[in-house]
């Protein structure tokens, strides 16, 4: 397992036991009364066995969302006819529903919790901490790619370079074709390996940003004893994890992971928010939601995550898909593109509006 991956699973882990230990802080720290207990018995069983349902229907989608991708890469047909080109619109949908993501559904709702009435107004309502933590996550993030790009590359310098193909000429004869020959063939090797270094950072953090979302969204739900707000909620989520594990699922198949890390990340995002359903069940008797240490874990974890996703769907798929000369070279393609890209931000604009994800 790389070290950035082990890295990210354990801040996925402390990111789990911040939440799990939230219920004994909620109660030192509550700030705004818990809502009044109206729901019967009956009610609450409705609740529970739309729970359920929405356990299996979401781990369903966020199975297939992801594992779509994959499987696609894998199929050498689609390879050598148009794979790239259904590439290309697979990964513009998915950066636009992850941009939509990071936009319409996360963002409103950190916003919403740092300037909550809860929360003492002199501190939390005189500066934008929403904007700002999403701009430092989304500047961190830089930073980090940025940095373990040239430790890559300074590393691969480090190595032993091509000999001079102008030095010795009349001594080496020819070994001097044999340099001529595989030195261009080594720097394209290294050019390769910092490209798939690159697509490994990117899947990780990309990874990170969606499971801290899913955390929460899972826990919301969880905690939610309202059947008619659970109820379209299944559906919403489902296809809010469906569409951002293709976008997952399609950077995880360009790092060319061993089968083993695929499996441990495809079985991180698959569980996440079905994790934190069951999580959100398990402390719905004594969460208060409206507590000022619940608003200000999720404000500022959401926070974090926008940023996380607005850098990686602006930056990381669709700055470099729309510069490619591939994409350039054919004006259909071109136009399918951005169609496809609007599409998928109007699709996952249109969940939060029917949801309200």
């Amino acid at each position: 397992m790389s070290p950035q991956l082990f890295l990210v699973l354990k801040i996925i882990t402390l990111i789990y036991f911040s939440i799990l230990v939230q219920p004994t802080l909620i109660f030192a720290n509550c700030t705004c009364e818990p809502q009044d207990n109206k729901y019967n018995h009956q009610t609450k069983h409705r609740a529970l066995s739309y729970k359920l349902v929405a356990i299996c229907s979401i781990l369903c989608a966020s199975a297939l969302g992801v594992i779509i991708p994959i499987l696609l890469k894998t199929f050498k047909s689609l390879q050598k006819n148009d794979y790239s080109s259904l590439q290309f619109l697979i990964k513009a949908f998915t950066a636009g529903v992850i941009l939509a993501t990071g936009f319409i559904h996360i963002l409103p709702d950190a916003f919403e919790s740092l300037t909550s009435p809860c929360l003492s107004e002199k501190l939390w309502g005189s500066f934008p901490f929403a904007g700002f933590v999403a701009m430092m996550s989304a500047i961190f993030t830089l930073m980090m790619e940025s940095f373990a790009t040239g430790f890559h590359r300074r590393a691969e310098l480090r190595k032993a370079q091509p000999v001079n193909i102008e030095e010795n000429d009349s001594r080496h004869g020819q070994g001097h074709d044999e340099h001529i020959a595989h030195g261009p063939q080594i720097l394209l090797q290294r050019s390769n390996s910092s490209t798939l270094m690159r697509h490994r950072l990117i899947s990780q953090v990309l990874e990170l940003g969606i499971l801290v979302h899913s955390v929460i969204i899972g826990i919301s739900l969880g905690t939610t004893e309202n059947p008619k707000t659970i109820k379209p909620l299944i559906i919403a989520l489902s296809f809010h994890q469906f569409f951002e594990g293709m976008g997952l699922g399609g950077c995880i198949s360009q790092a060319k992971y061993k089968a083993r890390t695929i499996i441990i990340m495809v079985f991180f995002f698959t569980v996440t928010t079905p994790s934190g359903i069951a999580i959100g069940m398990m402390i719905s008797k004594g969460y208060n939601e409206q507590s000022s240490t619940a608003l200000i874990v999720q404000g500022v974890l959401n926070s974090a995550s926008a940023g996380i996703l607005i850098y990686m769907a602006l930056v990381d798929l669709l700055a470099t898909d729309f510069m490619d000369p591939k994409l350039h070279s054919s004006f259909k393609l071109q136009i399918i593109a951005n169609v496809s890209l609007v599409l998928g931000a109007c699709c996952m604009s249109l969940l939060a509006k029917w949801g309200g994800a």
